[in-house]
């Protein structure tokens, strides 16, 4: 580790990794703490009052007080704050909010993001995120270069006069320490371009002469920038450009599918992989362990959890936990109550603990997005793990994938299809397809059961996706770049009718 990076870690990392050892051994004081300086700051905002806040002295008080919410029962409330009101659902007057994919009803979703939650939620986790790579990597020299950060952008026209909307990473790019900007690229004048293939071009052409030793962002857009940088610079690997990358800080969807192709161009044996659970509601999680693929759930920060099994998500009356009872090997809906004022609020992803004591977890999808048409109940994080079999025996790499369920076809068959798009294409098709079918079925033992003998479900379909037909079905949508990303899977048709039909 060089001089500089020591003397940071020592003063500012070390310190804090100390009191990260506490959620091995103090979780529910921990989560009880959290849960008492929500209750007690928001106690006199309007929500605070409704619900008797300055009464709540225990956890049962607190579930007893107020319900589960979703953006539907908090989105008069957060139109109220859009507006200039102050003290609704926290104190003071919320300025930011991060425009996130829409409901039923609504096109988009406006998250606020308060004072308290830029600093201690999602700055914390930056910050922890750093903490833990430089805590199993002393030899680092990050703070020798600078970081590339990749984000979204505003959205003008979804302003008011009051308040400022775009997505997480615009908002954080917006208002990022000044020490941080001296060391990150690129401007903000580029950073925030809401032009994704014009911001690609002219990062690349400003990062291929910095030396950069660690990159943030999302997988699939980090990618877009790379190859995009190769193209420029006539280079085969980023190696030749940054030869002292060493660490990329992802998130917002799987690195599963995307890791042969950063293997292909980083041929670095030193490079690291950190993946973080960063969404506009809140930061969740880190990887703190390089060599354990499963996420440490954060929770000291300003959010308070609790967790609905999936087997009761939807039930008029779902029986809800909180941290410390939850199971390991439960698919659970996660709900939240932050210092951002969401308040027992689904945010809409499902988690899987896989340890505790420290909490440990991994993200299986979202309560949304899976296949449950003939009681198979696919979920993504099986898609996932199929992918990667089918990938491994055929060499074969995946770029973008959606798949939804045919009901009933000319023929009176249902399965499930699927269109890809391959950064490398497998010899066979078909028999990728039937690889990843049987690997779904050793890891999903309803899709096991709704396969056997064909009864129910046939064998799965996969459609070959032209190259760049999930990009330009995000760009008809306005979606191109930034935090949007393709949905996975689907009970509904009209994510993959939408691709075919551009196909």
């Amino acid at each position: 580790m060089d001089v500089r990076t020591k003397f940071v870690n020592k003063v500012y990392f070390r310190p804090r990794m100390k009191a990260l050892e506490r959620y091995a051994t103090n979780a529910e004081e921990i989560q009880m703490d959290v849960m008492h300086q929500l209750v007690s700051k928001a106690a006199f905002t309007e929500w605070g009052r409704k619900y008797r806040f300055d009464k709540i002295k225990t956890y049962e008080d607190f579930a007893a007080q107020q319900g589960i919410n979703t953006y539907e029962e908090l989105k008069h409330f957060i139109q109220r704050m859009r507006e200039g009101e102050e003290d609704v659902l926290w104190p003071g007057q919320v300025r930011f909010f991060a425009k996130s994919s829409g409901t039923t009803n609504d096109k988009s979703k406006f998250i606020p993001v308060s004072h308290d939650g830029l600093w201690k939620i999602h700055y914390q986790g930056a910050r922890d995120s750093i903490a833990c790579y430089l805590e199993q990597n002393p030899s680092s020299r990050i703070f020798k270069g600078k970081s590339l950060i990749l984000g979204g952008s505003h959205a003008p026209n979804l302003n008011t006069p009051h308040s400022i909307v775009g997505d997480l990473s615009a908002i954080l790019i917006e208002n990022v320490p000044k020490p941080v900007n001296l060391s990150r690229i690129p401007s903000k004048e580029i950073a925030l371009l809401p032009d994704f293939e014009e911001k690609r071009d002219r990062i690349a052409r400003v990062a291929m002469n910095e030396n950069v030793t660690n990159l943030s962002g999302v997988p699939s857009w980090m990618l877009s920038v790379l190859d995009r940088m190769l193209e420029i610079s006539g280079k085969q690997t980023i190696d030749e450009i940054w030869p002292n990358l060493e660490v990329f800080y992802h998130g917002g969807v799987s690195f599963k599918p995307y890791r042969n192709q950063y293997k292909r161009i980083i041929l670095n044996p030193n490079m690291h992989y950190e993946e973080t659970y960063n969404a506009s509601e809140g930061f969740f999680g880190i990887q703190n362990d390089l060599n354990d693929p499963n996420l440490l759930l954060m929770i000291d920060y300003g959010v308070f959890y609790e967790f609905i099994p999936m087997d009761e998500f939807g039930k008029q009356d779902p029986h809800i936990v909180p941290l410390w009872d939850v199971e390991t090997g439960v698919n659970y809906a996660m709900v939240i109550s932050t210092n951002c004022g969401l308040w027992r609020y689904i945010i809409g992803d499902t988690v899987k603990f896989t340890q505790k004591n420290p909490y440990k977890f991994v993200i299986t999808g979202r309560t949304k997005h899976f296949i449950n048409a003939f009681g198979e109940e696919l979920i993504v994080d099986n898609a996932e793990k199929g992918l990667e079999q089918a990938c491994i025996a055929t060499g074969a790499q995946v770029k973008e994938y959606t798949a939804a369920p045919i009901f009933m076809d000319d023929h009176a068959k249902c399965r499930h299809q699927w269109i890809m798009e391959f950064a490398k294409r497998p010899d066979s098709v078909d028999e990728f397809a039937q690889i990843l079918d049987r690997s779904l079925q050793a890891i999903n033992s309803d899709y096991e059961a709704k396969r056997h003998k064909n009864i129910t479900l046939q064998p799965l379909e996969i459609i070959e996706a032209r190259p760049g037909l999930f990009d330009d079905w995000l760009k008809s949508k306005g979606k191109l770049g930034g935090q949007h990303k393709v949905p996975r899977l689907s009970n509904s048709r009209e994510y993959i009718e939408d691709l075919l039909k551009m196909n």
